[in-house]
């Protein structure tokens, strides 16, 4: 029960933040659309590790085109990934969650891509509410620094953990084809 009242708790702070900034910023402001994502991670960071699941959806299984991660090399996977190195967020992630050799250590790391992919997901999902909700009300141009940064702040990440989980899963059991 506690559980669930933690979940909810999150939740509802989750959506008075969200109330206050849209009181307070432009919702087709740079500010608004940079506050919203960054508030989001946060909130849903702790909701899901409040969550405690361990993310057993088939919906986290690699489908077998994406084995081989050329669909994401072609819509440039790997210049996102040299983009989080040159800002430095690789390094600073790798600090938490260290790749390792150990069995325990790779096993860790492929649960955090699904914890990763499942947050970004539901950020996606929440932004692209607002996206629409500010190009009907305001017009497409307005509604472009939110779809710019849910492209890059949720949209990127979730095909990034999708491209790395089967090379991981490959790593923890080489007959993963």
């Amino acid at each position: 029960m506690k559980k669930y009242l933690t979940l909810i708790l999150i939740c509802a702070i989750t959506i008075g933040l969200t109330l206050a900034l849209m009181r307070y910023m432009r919702l087709d402001s740079f500010a608004f659309a940079w506050a919203l994502n960054f508030m989001l991670m946060l909130c849903v960071h702790i909701f899901i590790d409040a969550l405690k699941s361990q993310l057993k959806l088939t919906y986290f299984d690699d489908r077998k085109w994406e084995r081989k991660g050329k669909i994401y090399e072609y819509i440039g996977i790997n210049l996102f990934r040299k983009l989080l190195v040159l800002i430095g967020w690789e390094k600073l992630i790798r600090k938490g969650i260290p790749i390792e050799k150990s069995a325990e250590a790779m096993a860790n790391l492929y649960y955090q891509t699904k914890k990763s992919e499942l947050g970004h997901l539901i950020i996606w999902f929440i932004v692209l509410g607002f996206t629409i909700f500010v190009a009907v009300e305001f017009g497409v141009i307005k509604s472009l620094w939110l779809l710019s940064f849910n492209t890059l702040f949720n949209l990127y990440p979730v095909l990034l953990q999708r491209y790395n989980r089967p090379r991981i899963a490959r790593a923890i059991k080489p007959e993963h084809k």
